[in-house]
């Protein structure tokens, strides 16, 4: 399977389960791996037969902000549900890194991995 990737997606959104985390935003960055075919858009050319960067990244950033969720969890598995049916990606890999969230570890995170059943 091939595999489209989009690294380094920066959100400043609310996240976290403590109540002053609920008042602030807090930046993660997002690395998206998204299993796609590329045969045809390797033949043609044509964006129409790839995942659009843009459209991932718009769509992902969009749903971060408006979550407001409290786990990392629940955006990596959201995020996974989105690349899995909105981009119709057959596999895909989250992994959401929330730097800071503990003292004395620079990264801190979840790596998901899900496919179309």
């Amino acid at each position: 399977m091939d595999i489209v990737y989009l690294h380094g997606i920066e959100v400043d959104c609310v996240i976290g389960v403590w109540d002053w985390e609920r008042e602030i935003t807090q930046r993660i960055c997002i690395d998206l791996d998204m299993g796609y075919d590329l045969t045809r858009a390797g033949e043609t050319d044509e964006l129409e037969y790839t995942l659009n960067y843009k459209e991932v990244s718009k769509a992902v950033n969009t749903y971060c902000v408006e979550r407001k969720a409290k786990l990392v969890e629940t955006l990596a598995a959201g995020i996974a549900e989105i690349l899995l049916e909105s981009f119709k990606c057959p596999w895909c890999r989250v992994k959401i890194n929330k730097t800071g969230a503990v003292r004395g570890a620079r990264n801190v995170g979840v790596i998901i991995e899900r496919s179309k059943a």
